[in-house]
């Protein structure tokens, strides 16, 4: 482990007696001018409500404060006030000159003052002072020098004259106790003020507070007489804490208990002294010590543990629950800080104005150390000065050069008998003797300065370069010369720049500018050190790491300032956020922390130093409230934070908020009432109905959007404090009606415009196409009846065409019919011819087988008259010619015989009798039979011509 300051173990083990014995440095304190809070100089009494408001009695009226910004509410006639009280309700009742009531938010949310003292009877109105006021379940009580006015709901006023003028009032335990000057303290009991047992021991005295103390007793302070513990059986003794005659002649003007169990006093010209139960005092803050004004009018513990104080001009706010305290100019110690150290008995600080020291209550700079201080440690059993004007060591509590070489940097001691000092030029060797550090000379081989470095043996030093790299550097047996060979990237370093070199948990790591590393002398190569890697990061930038006697390890780096934990099991538990408070804070010059014990830290800071108690309480875990503190349009607020609710003051707004489209450009305004380092708390914001994600963590208190669209929204805040704790969001709900030309009712005219239009754009669209189609139609009809007769025409002349297409084929079947028809008869008429040639033959001839062979002859030739072949080629062909004529026929008439089929088939072609009689092979007498045969087979009358009927069939 490394120990930089080369402290005994025994010496740790006495030095938190000695620095317990009153706290080291003062807290965190902010301080509020007149000028900043906009109200009077002087505070009388301060308070809290629920959501985290503060809220002051201030000369000028009531001062409210949220962690950004300061609001002033005056009286309605501008009257001091004197007390402010939150009752149960949320009500901030206050007590003033000449008038007493309480504020109330408006429609709006803005607070607005109710008097309660106007509706007292006219005889106890005009009253100076309303000193106090408090509240006991239903009761409200306000007192005033020679009245106290009791209110309760529905109840009419109780009015309690005090008798003798009372100076100052206090309720404790829910019991109200009266101080009179001239009689000493009282308590009201069932509605009458009486005598407090042993209450006349504080007759002419002026009590000016009172907290329970110890089961059953009071602790008690008096302006100038001292403090007395009360005991209802005894009495009253003195209580003499230290400091007790200073606290005495400072005039207390407030006592108060706090949450801890100490004890907090108020006073008139010595600010405020804070006490243990025991009496052993903390703090001593005053006008030379952290505050700005040394007069203590009122005193408040918020819930978050810091500490108000209402001076006689101005406002501070102690952080007292912090593990921190302020080394600084305000505690008695000027310059940055740069290194601390303590042999235990005397602290030791290292700044850029030279070395200050403390064994007492006083910080004293020692003698020829100005200058800038680099280092203060121990080694070669004295403790050695690291400075810009050379090397030094302290002797008897004075100040020796033991070195006029400029720029030393750190020492380290190497053997038993010699320590290496770093400096500008490289490095230099010390000889230990019983006079201290002598030098002896510098160390060949090295030229480069050397600001920080570890040793790993005697004769092995590891030093590092900020902007160049790592040296190994091998000293010679006499350690006049070194073996200096450098490490950069090619090793294995992530750069060679940000190199340092740290002694923690028995080993050398280097941190890097993206993470910790250490060596690996088998491979000869720089490798991710995982230990470190896992626990804080492997790109982690670290500038500075330190590890104390119980193994805890504390760091520092661009980003953060923690700790790693040792717990019981081995293992590491990492905490930042507490440190959040310091890290803008840190000396960002040269980096530096100095263990001073197991539980205190020193950490070199821009002014002074921090001092970190790890033993005080850690983080609270703090609920608080964003707050929507203002809604504006244009130049209009239209809401605040609060409102009323069935007599009771809430949070949040009462209804819903509906805006005009002419004013669709509004501004929130919020804040987080979280007061340490408020103004580093961030928040983030988002409009549901707009934006769909959170916006990025930014300090901005105000947000504005222009332009909004028609529609319902819901701006949302959050806050984040410094110590990345979130808050309960804040909402706020509005709506925007849409113009007038985009509203329902627009909307409905529109659509009854609309509507009528469509219908008057329908009937002239109608009328017009009625018109058009009249028009079109007659256009058509006129077009159709051309067309028809057009195409009557054409079909007139296409049928003509067609019928004399037909009436040719007609005629070319007919002529082929004909021809037909006509070859028949030549045919039959040369067979005839030649049958009557063989029958003259057949008369003629006498030979028996000739003539039977020429009737032979002549059967075949009758058989070939009589034949159907040449019927049949007929018949076909006519029916072609003669739409199916046979057919028709011959169904019409079934009982029509082959020989009547053919005379009606030749009468249908107009054939004469004589071709009729050929073609049938019958003479004329045969056909005129046949004809009448024929008219009978069609049962056609006498007056109905044969040859007209069939030409017609």
């Amino acid at each position: 482990m490394r120990l930089k300051n080369g402290l005994l173990v025994g010496l740790f083990l006495l030095l938190p007696f000695w620095l317990t014995a009153q706290s080291e440095g003062i807290p965190f304190i902010t301080k509020f001018t007149a000028e900043q809070y906009g109200g009077g100089i002087q505070n009388w009494a301060i308070t809290q409500n629920r959501e985290g408001l503060i809220y002051v009695a201030n000369n000028f009226g009531l001062l409210e404060y949220d962690g950004s910004i300061w609001n002033k509410y005056p009286m309605p006639n501008s009257a001091k006030i004197r007390d402010v009280s939150i009752g149960e309700n949320g009500k901030i009742y206050v007590a003033s000159q000449g008038d007493f009531g309480y504020y109330l938010p408006n429609r709006n949310g803005l607070l607005t003052f109710y008097s309660l003292a106007d509706s007292l009877p006219e005889v106890y109105r005009n009253f100076d002072e309303a000193w106090r006021v408090f509240e006991s379940g239903e009761e409200l009580i306000f007192c005033t020098f020679n009245q106290l006015f009791i209110f309760k709901p529905d109840k009419e006023i109780k009015i309690i004259p005090t008798k003798s003028s009372a100076e100052d009032f206090f309720f404790i335990d829910h019991k109200l106790y009266i101080q009179k000057p001239s009689e000493g303290l009282f308590f009201l009991r069932d509605g009458k003020i009486q005598p407090m047992p042993f209450g006349d021991a504080m007759k002419d005295k002026s009590v000016t507070g009172m907290i329970p103390f110890n089961e059953g007793s009071l602790l008690v302070t008096t302006l100038d007489n001292g403090i007395y513990l009360y005991q209802p059986s005894t009495g009253f003794d003195y209580w003499r804490p230290e400091k007790i005659k200073e606290i005495q002649q400072a005039g207390i003007n407030q006592l108060l208990s706090l949450k801890s169990g100490n004890i907090a006093i108020g006073t008139q010209n010595q600010g405020i002294f804070i006490l243990n139960r025991e009496g052993k005092l903390l703090y001593h803050l005053n006008k030379e010590i952290g505050l700005d004004n040394r007069t203590v009018l009122s005193m408040y513990e918020d819930v978050q543990g810091n500490l108000w104080l209402g001076h006689n001009n101005g406002i501070s706010s102690i952080e007292l629950q912090l593990p921190f305290t302020l080394i600084n100019e305000d505690a008695g110690l000027p310059g940055t800080g740069y290194d601390g150290f303590t042999d235990g008995k005397t602290l030791y600080f290292g700044t850029n104005n030279g070395v200050y020291t403390k064994s007492g209550n006083n910080y004293e700079f020692l003698d020829g150390s100005n200058g800038q201080v680099y280092s203060i440690s121990q080694a070669g059993g004295v403790v050695t000065i690291g400075h810009h004007k050379g090397a030094f060591q302290i002797e008897e509590g004075k100040l020796k050069k033991v070195s006029n070489l400029l720029g030393y940097w750190t020492f380290r001691s190497i053997g038993d008998d010699f320590v290496i000092g770093g400096n500008y030029q490289g490095m230099s060797l010390f000889q230990k003797t019983q006079e201290g550090l002598k030098f002896l000379h510098k160390i060949d081989g090295l030229d480069e300065s050397s600001r920080v470095m570890e040793k790993s043996d005697n004769q092995t030093l590891w030093m590092t370069q900020g902007y160049k790299g790592v040296y190994q550097i091998r000293l010679d047996e006499d350690y006049k010369t070194a073996k200096v060979k450098f490490y950069g990237t090619e090793q294995g370093l992530p750069s060679n720049i940000l190199i340092n070199v740290w002694n923690v948990t028995n080993r050398l790591v280097f941190s890097t500018e993206k993470g910790i590393y250490r060596y690996d002398s088998g491979k000869d190569r720089f490798l991710p050190d995982e230990f470190f890697g896992n626990l804080l990061g492997k790109d982690i930038q670290v500038s500075y790491l330190e590890e104390d006697l119980l193994g805890n390890i504390y760091y520092v780096s661009q980003k953060a300032t923690g700790i790693l934990e040792k717990l019981p099991n081995g293992l590491y538990k990492h905490e930042t956020q507490v440190f959040n408070r310091i890290q803008d804070l840190l000396n960002d010059d040269l980096l530096n922390l100095s263990i001073l014990d197991a539980n205190q830290v020193l950490f070199g800071a821009k002014e002074g130093f921090i001092l970190f108690d790890k033993s005080k309480k850690q983080l609270n875990d703090v609920k608080y409230h964003a707050l929507i503190r203002e809604v504006k349009l244009k130049d209009s607020v239209i809401a605040n934070s609060y409102r009323t609710e069935n007599d009771l003051v809430k949070l949040g707004q009462a209804e819903k908020t509906i805006l005009p489209y002419a004013q669709n450009d509004i501004q929130f305004r919020f804040s987080a009432p979280f007061f340490q380092r408020s103004q580093r708390t961030l928040y983030q914001h988002k409009l549901i109905g707009a934006d769909s994600e959170w916006s990025n963590w930014d300090k901005q208190l105000v947000k504005e959007y222009t332009n909004l669209p028609e529609g319902k929204y819901t701006f949302t805040v959050r806050a984040k404090n410094i110590y990345e704790q979130l808050s309960e969001p804040a909402s706020f709900e509005f709506r925007i009606y849409p113009p007038w030309y985009r509203s329902i009712r627009a909307f409905a005219f529109y659509g009854l415009l609309v509507l009528v239009l469509l219908l008057g754009f329908y009937s002239l669209l109608n009328s017009k196409f009625k018109r058009e189609k009249r028009r079109i139609t007659i256009n058509q009809e006129k077009k159709i009846s051309t067309m028809d007769r057009e195409l009557r025409s054409s079909e007139e002349e296409l049928q003509r065409v067609k019928n004399e297409k037909l009436e040719s084929e007609v005629i070319s079947k007919n002529k082929k019919l004909t021809l037909s028809t006509m070859h028949l008869l030549n045919k039959n008429s040369f067979i005839n011819s030649m049958k009557h040639d063989v029958n003259m033959v057949v008369k003629k001839s006498k030979n028996q087988e000739t003539k039977k062979e020429l009737s032979r002859i002549i059967n075949n030739i009758n058989k070939n008259i009589e034949g159907d072949e040449d019927w049949n080629h007929f018949a076909i062909h006519f029916d072609q010619v003669h739409g199916d004529f046979t057919k028709r026929i011959a169904s019409t008439y079934p009982d029509m015989t082959a020989q009547e089929m053919k005379l009606a088939a030749y009468l249908k072609m107009n054939l004469s009798t004589k071709e009729i009689a050929h073609l049938l092979s019958i003479s004329v007498r045969g056909v005129e039979i046949a004809r009448y045969r024929l008219r009978k087979r069609l049962e056609l009358e006498r007056k109905t011509n044969l040859q007209e009927f069939i030409l017609n069939f």
